[in-house]
C-alpha cells in the first residue's frame, strides 16, 4: 500500500460512513460545527417548545437568539440544545460599569445555568458598519467588564464571550492573504484579539456572499457563491486555492488577525444565509438560489471541512436564519431568511426528496436544480447518486488541495 493511498484512506472512511447514514435513512445527522440563528423578529413565530421541537427534528443542537429572551431560556432548559445569547446594541452603554454588567449577568443568565445550557454571550451585533462606527467603542469595556463577572460568578469555565463583525472591519478581503482590518478599528481589532487569545475565545463573523454577488452579478460567477462545483480562484500569494467565496471570506479575517500578530485565533461564522425573496433589484434571491447555498452549505458541515488557509480544522458556521420575520425593517430580502416559514413548513424546498440534476452547457460549472416528481422514489434514488458523488467528490478535493 502507497503512503499516497495511506494518506486518502481518512477520507475514503469518512466518505463511507456518510454513505452509511445516507442509506440509515437519517440523512441530517447532528453536526456539531452546525448551529442555527433563531431570530423573533416576527408577530406570527411558534412558541419556543415548538421551535426545540423543530430544532431536534433538523438534528441541530446549537442556536443563537439576538436577546435574553426570558421565555426561551427558560423553555429551553434540559433541551441539551446549546445556546449563545446576545446583548442588544442598546444595552452597552450601561455595561460600561462593572456593577452593571455584574447586574446584568446575576439576571440575565445565572438563573438560568445550568439546566439551560448557555454556551456564549455576544457583546452586541455588528458593532462597526459603514453607516454607523459610533458603536464600536464600547465594545471592548463591555466585553471586559461582561467576562469579568462571569469570572466572579464561577462561570466563565462554561460561556465565552466575544463580538460578532460584519465585513465592513476589513479594509482589504481579496485576495484572503490580503485580509487587513480598517484603520479606524485596528486599534479596538488589536484589543479584541487580545482578549479571544486571553480567554480561548472565537472571532465570529457575518459572512454573506449573497451581498457581493447581489452587487456584482456580473462579476462574481454564481456558482462561486453557491458552493456549486465551479473553476474558484487560486490567492497569488498562497497558492491556495477556493472553491467558494464564504471560506475566501472566512480566511481574509484570518489573514487580517495574523497581521496583527495572532495567527492562532478561530474564526467561525455567526450568520450565512441566503434570502429565499427580494424586491426587484435584489438579484440572486430566490427560492431554488437559498435552497442550493444552504444545501450546499450543510453538505459541507457535514463533510467536517475546514478552509483552505485552515484545512485540518473544522469550520463552525451557524445558518440564517430559522424563520422568515416579518416584522423585519429594509428591504423584501430581510424579511426571507428563513428556511422555515413561521407556520413550520418550508420555505423552499431543501431537496432531500426531489432533487435532480440538470447540466450546464458550459465547460467549467455543473449546477444542481430542483423539480417536482411524481415518481418520488426515482427522484429520491437521483438524489443518493447525487449525494454520494458529492462526498467522494469533497473528500479527494481536500487532497488535490493540499498538493497546491
Amino acid at each position: 500500500m502507497t503512503s499516497r493511498t495511506l494518506t486518502r484512506l481518512p477520507n475514503l472512511i469518512n466518505v463511507f460512513l456518510l454513505i452509511s447514514l445516507v442509506f440509515s435513512g437519517n440523512v441530517l445527522q447532528s453536526v456539531a460545527s452546525l448551529g442555527i440563528n433563531y431570530g423573533q423578529v416576527g408577530d406570527n413565530l411558534p412558541s419556543p417548545d415548538k421551535v426545540i421541537n423543530l430544532l431536534r427534528s433538523l438534528r441541530i443542537n446549537k442556536t443563537r437568539i439576538y436577546d435574553t429572551n426570558p421565555q426561551i431560556l427558560s423553555s429551553f432548559a434540559n433541551s441539551n440544545i446549546e445556546i449563545i445569547v446576545t446583548i442588544e446594541n442598546q444595552v452597552l452603554t450601561l455595561l460600561q460599569d462593572p456593577q452593571q454588567a455584574l447586574q446584568w449577568v446575576n439576571s440575565h443568565i445565572k438563573p438560568y445555568i445550568p439546566a439551560t445550557s448557555i454556551t456564549g454571550i455576544m457583546v452586541g451585533n455588528e458593532l462597526f458598519t459603514d453607516e454607523d462606527s459610533s458603536l464600536i467603542r464600547y465594545m471592548m469595556p463591555a466585553t471586559i467588564n461582561i467576562h469579568k463577572a462571569l469570572f466572579q460568578l464561577g462561570l466563565d469555565r462554561y460561556i465565552q464571550v466575544s463580538s460578532p463583525s460584519s465585513l465592513a472591519v476589513l479594509a482589504e478581503s481579496y485576495p484572503p492573504s490580503a485580509g487587513s482590518f480598517k484603520p479606524e478599528v485596528t486599534s479596538v481589532m488589536q484589543q479584541f484579539l487580545r482578549f479571544l487569545e486571553a480567554t480561548r475565545s472565537p472571532f465570529w463573523i457575518n459572512a454573506y456572499p449573497y451581498f457581493p454577488y447581489k452587487d456584482n452579478p456580473n462579476t462574481i460567477p454564481i456558482d462561486y457563491v453557491l458552493f456549486n462545483r465551479n473553476i474558484g480562484m487560486t490567492d497569488p500569494n498562497t497558492g491556495l486555492h477556493y472553491d467558494n467565496m464564504m471560506y475566501a471570506q472566512v480566511d481574509a479575517v484570518a489573514f487580517a488577525a495574523a497581521k496583527l500578530g495572532y495567527r492562532n485565533i478561530e474564526v467561525r461564522v455567526a450568520e450565512t444565509g441566503w434570502p429565499s425573496k427580494g424586491d426587484v433589484g435584489e438579484i440572486g434571491a430566490s427560492p431554488l438560489n437559498a435552497a442550493t447555498y444552504i444545501r450546499n452549505l450543510m453538505m459541507r458541515q457535514f463533510a467536517g471541512e475546514g478552509t483552505p488557509a485552515r484545512r485540518s480544522s473544522r469550520l463552525e458556521v451557524y445558518i440564517f436564519a430559522l424563520f422568515n420575520e416579518d416584522m423585519k425593517p429594509g428591504p423584501i430580502s430581510e424579511k426571507n431568511y428563513g428556511i422555515f416559514q413561521p407556520d413550520g413548513s418550508l420555505a423552499y424546498d431543501l431537496g432531500f426528496s426531489t432533487m435532480s440534476t440538470t447540466s450546464t452547457t458550459t465547460a467549467t460549472s455543473k449546477s444542481v436544480t430542483y423539480s417536482s416528481s411524481a415518481t418520488k422514489a426515482k427522484s429520491t434514488l437521483k438524489y443518493w447518486k447525487i449525494l454520494i458523488l458529492a462526498m467522494i467528490g469533497v473528500s479527494f478535493r481536500g487532497k488535490v488541495i493540499e498538493k497546491i
